[in-house]
């Protein structure tokens, strides 16, 4: 029965989901509309963001989150110049001809793989030293326990709390 009422409400769209699909399908169809220089500058600054996304098996995306960050601020100054200069279609592929704006938006790109690379390794080994402190205070603690009530009482309670691995 409980398992049923899951499915059912796994089953019915959600009118929120269908609302957000359809503003999202407006913006990007009225953006080119409006600004199709930024679109293209967007489209060919932003590639290795959307190859992230597309490899990218996890749950959360965290490695187009790391990269699509990194690359929109090697996008951003050029987009920005083109937002506040000549907005057409010939500058947009002016910046997208210039090798070295599509080299700093592509190195910055890199470089949010390199911080996807590099930060979990690093996070894991603090993780493990940090845990490694608390596991020697715990056991000092115990200790400390362990002399002020006696093994015999800590027996009593509870068999396992005088063994410490």
């Amino acid at each position: 029965m409980a398992r049923q009422a899951v499915r059912q409400a796994a089953a019915t769209p959600q009118p929120g989901r269908r609302a957000k699909a359809g503003w999202l399908f407006i913006v990007f169809l009225l953006l080119p509309i409006v600004s199709l220089p930024a679109v293209v500058l967007l489209f060919f600054g932003m590639l290795p963001a959307i190859v992230a996304y597309i490899i990218d098996p996890s749950k959360h995306k965290t490695s187009t989150i790391c990269v699509g960050s990194m690359n929109f601020a090697g996008v951003f100054p050029y987009l920005l110049s083109l937002w506040t200069g000549i907005h057409s279609i010939d500058a947009a592929l002016g910046i997208l001809t210039d090798i070295f704006a599509l080299m700093v938006m592509y190195s910055a790109a890199a470089a949010g793989w390199m911080v996807f690379m590099a930060v979990p390794p690093v996070v894991g080994v603090l993780l493990n030293v940090v845990d490694g402190r608390r596991i020697a205070a715990l056991r000092a603690r115990q200790q400390r326990i362990l002399k002020e009530w006696g093994k015999d009482k800590a027996e009593t309670a509870h068999p396992a709390a005088t063994e410490i691995a």
